[in-house]
């Protein structure tokens, strides 16, 4: 049986992959700020509160994952978000280290953690959610894109330093995905978070969820390094087809 820990699991593609994963042959273990959306999700699952910034609350997370479900085989970094669309030159600043402190010091904090353990055992797949973001950068979210980015960066580094350890490293980058990421992005503005999928057919996070799921299926000889997965209605960022 292996042991799958999600992180960002109380909603969207986190809930998603938590529900396309949770099998006969798997213990899941789900982490989110809002717990009480996580009780339900997965019958059996080990739920606990989690707020990757913390690392306290990271360690507090992983350990009694661990002691309930054994070493983490699968890590999936899922948690992270997008603030505004405030330029450089207009922002306070709070916005971009919350972004920056979600979405890639989370990711460091839970993957050293679980990490060694990995290589001790000569095992494992952590998977990334990134975005487009991290290929091109748009009007307005620079700093998001910025760590994105550099997410992809991680990812490529954490492939180097585990060659020979039988760890598998993937990254999933979706476009528009329709989940509650606007929603997040404009402080609970539903008109403007809703405006952003109208008339286009985006991704949802069951989409992702299949991705996951088949990077994970893979032979242990086989590593998806990257998969860019975007809906047909969308080129780039800004190159939507919306019909009227």
């Amino acid at each position: 049986m292996k042991h799958i820990l999600i992180t960002g699991a109380s909603s969207g593609i986190g809930a998603a992959v938590a529900k396309r994963l949770a099998t006969p042959d798997s213990r899941i273990s789900l982490g989110a700020r809002r717990t009480e959306r996580l009780d339900d999700l997965v019958e059996g699952a080990f739920c606990h509160r989690l707020d990757v910034t913390d690392e306290e609350s990271v360690q507090e997370f992983i350990d009694r994952a661990v002691d309930t479900n054994g070493p983490v085989d699968v890590l999936i970094n899922n948690a992270g978000l997008a603030r505004g669309l405030e330029l450089i030159a207009e922002a306070d600043g709070i916005a971009w280290r919350e972004m920056i402190e979600t979405n890639i010091f989370g990711v460091l904090h839970m993957t050293k953690r679980i990490l060694p353990s990995m290589i001790e055992r000569g095992q494992g797949h952590i998977v990334m959610l990134g975005s487009i973001a991290g290929h091109e950068t748009y009007h307005g979210g620079s700093v998001y894109c910025a760590s994105k980015r550099g997410l992809i960066s991680i990812t490529e580094g954490l492939r180097i330093e585990t060659r020979g350890t039988g760890i598998r490293v993937t990254s999933v980058d979706p476009g528009m995905v329709e989940t509650e990421f606007s929603l997040v992005r404009f402080k609970g503005d539903t008109e403007r978070a809703g405006a952003v999928y109208t008339g286009t057919r985006p991704l949802h996070g069951e989409d992702i969820a299949d991705c996951i799921e088949f990077a994970l299926s893979r032979p242990a000889h086989v590593c998806i390094d990257n998969m860019l997965v975007m809906p047909t209605d969308q080129v780039r960022t800004r190159h939507v087809y919306r019909s009227e």
